[in-house]
C-alpha cells in the first residue's frame, strides 16, 4: 500500500542541544535504513520548514504505524498521512 505522509518537526526551543543532535542523527539513521530497505520511497523536503512530504510503500496500515512511531523525532512532529490509489488517468 503507498501512503503520501506530511511530517512538520516542532523541537521545543530549549531542547538540550546535546539531545536535539543524537535525536536527529537517529533520525536520519532510521530514514536512510527504511529507504535502503524499499518501504520509504521517497523523501522530499518542503522549503522554508522544517517538513517533509514522504512516500510509502508498506504492507498495511499497522506497518505504516509502526514505522511512524519508531521515528526518533515522532514526539516533536505533526504528522498527516493519506492512503494513496492509482488514479485511472495515469499512465504509469
Amino acid at each position: 500500500m503507498l501512503f503520501a505522509v506530511q511530517m512538520t518537526v516542532n523541537l521545543p526551543p530549549d531542547l538540550d542541544a546535546d539531545v536535539r543532535a543524537a535525536t536527529i542523527a537517529a533520525e536520519k539513521e532510521y530514514a536512510q535504513q527504511l529507504q535502503q530497505s524499499g518501504e520509504w520511497l521517497h523523501l522530499w523536503r518542503c522549503a522554508g520548514q522544517y517538513a517533509n512530504l514522504s512516500i510509502f510503500d508498506v504492507p498495511d496500515n499497522d506497518r505504516l504505524n509502526d514505522i511512524l512511531w519508531g521515528l526518533p523525532l515522532f514526539p516533536h512532529m505533526n504528522i498527516t498521512v493519506t492512503p494513496l490509489t492509482r488514479h485511472p488517468s495515469a499512465i504509469r
